[in-house]
């Protein structure tokens, strides 16, 4: 059991509660032992992909924080809150609404390189302390700006939650407020003239580590002449895991009881999937085991996930024809990983 289990996290739902979700599962199915760790925090107000890794998986956990993320979240325009999402209180409204045109002009200037400042709500540390218990205590909190990226920004098709619309235009489909059509009837309506005010609007960003979608939500309201906050967040992507692969908590907890959580065990590889394979002999295996340094490999210099008969050995690093371990991996040489 060494590999990732991808939740799709329902709301209200902690990261740390995910965790304990797949280890009661683990203990349920009578797996034993292991290690749990989850690969990036996701808010209770968020739902979506929240990778659990397994095992020597979680040696893992910390490059799958650095990894990209995909969102969509919905903005609500006239209100800005404490939280800057629908938890919060409201310190800031605008009877301004913005135009459809509005919104598509102003999504230019928030992708690329961007400078964000954090919200006050945040799990970011101020003097040893948690910025969302300071903030809790009525304390005056600033965080400093921090330069993210938002490699892709755009408007989108609602998941299923919140008041919108689908429309087509420009080639492509988005998200404009308004009532949902019936399920039975086409999501294709005319597009909304460049003028028509919105209340609301969905959009879909590609971002760096760090990057807060409610700030984002946030800055783009205020670029706009008006105040917002999040109503609605799903994680859709995170590093190489999507929604396509993650499983509900009520699957889990069956999966668990009928002892058939490698049905939906994801193998640690799979966390690796922009690292080429490194393949070894069992001599090459058992000297890098002993975190010894191959010489003489031919490979161009870069990171590779070296592996004996398709069981993982290391994360290494090839420099000059020498292999160095990154980061070693306890897998019995005879244990097979299940998809």
């Amino acid at each position: 059991m060494h590999g990732w289990i991808i939740l799709d996290k329902p709301l209200g739902l902690g990261s740390t509660q995910g965790v304990s979700a797949v280890k009661r599962a683990l203990r349920d199915g009578g797996y034993g032992k292991f290690k749990v760790g989850h690969g990036g925090t996701l808010d209770p107000l968020a739902t979506g992909v929240l990778p659990i890794a397994i095992g020597e998986a979680t040696k893992l956990a910390g490059r799958m924080l650095d990894s990209d993320k995909v969102y969509d979240f919905t903005i609500s325009f006239g209100v800005q809150t404490d939280t800057l999402d629908a938890e919060g209180v409201p310190v800031a409204t605008s009877d301004v609404r913005p135009t459809v045109g509005a919104v598509e002009a102003v999504l230019a200037q928030f992708t690329g390189p961007i400078a964000q400042v954090p919200p006050a709500y945040s799990a970011l540390k101020v003097d040893g302390a948690r910025a969302y218990d300071l903030a809790r205590a009525g304390e005056d909190v600033v965080l400093a700006s921090r330069d993210v990226t938002v490699y892709a920004l755009q408007s989108s098709p609602a998941r299923g939650v919140g008041p919108a619309q689908l429309v087509e235009g420009a080639g492509r489909e988005r998200c404009i407020c308004g009532t949902p059509p019936p399920p039975s009837a086409s999501p294709k309506v005319p597009l909304p003239a460049s003028g028509e005010e919105l209340s609301d609007i969905t959009l879909t960003a590609h971002v760096s580590k760090g990057t807060y979608i409610r700030s984002l939500a946030r800055d783009i309201a205020i670029a706009l002449g008006t105040v917002g906050h999040v109503t609605y967040l799903r994680r859709t992507k995170a590093g190489p895991f999507d929604l396509s692969q993650a499983i509900s908590l009520d699957i889990l907890g069956e999966a668990g009881i009928a002892r058939a959580l490698e049905r939906y065990l994801l193998p640690l590889r799979a966390g690796l999937d922009d690292i080429p394979a490194l393949p070894l002999t069992p001599a090459q295996a058992g000297a890098l085991r002993q975190g010894r340094v191959l010489d003489g490999i031919a490979n161009e210099d870069g990171r590779y996930l070296a592996c004996a008969d398709d069981v993982p050995v290391a994360l290494v690093e090839v420099r000059d024809g020498n292999v160095h371990v990154v980061r070693g991996f306890n897998i019995e040489p005879m244990s097979k990983e299940t998809t």
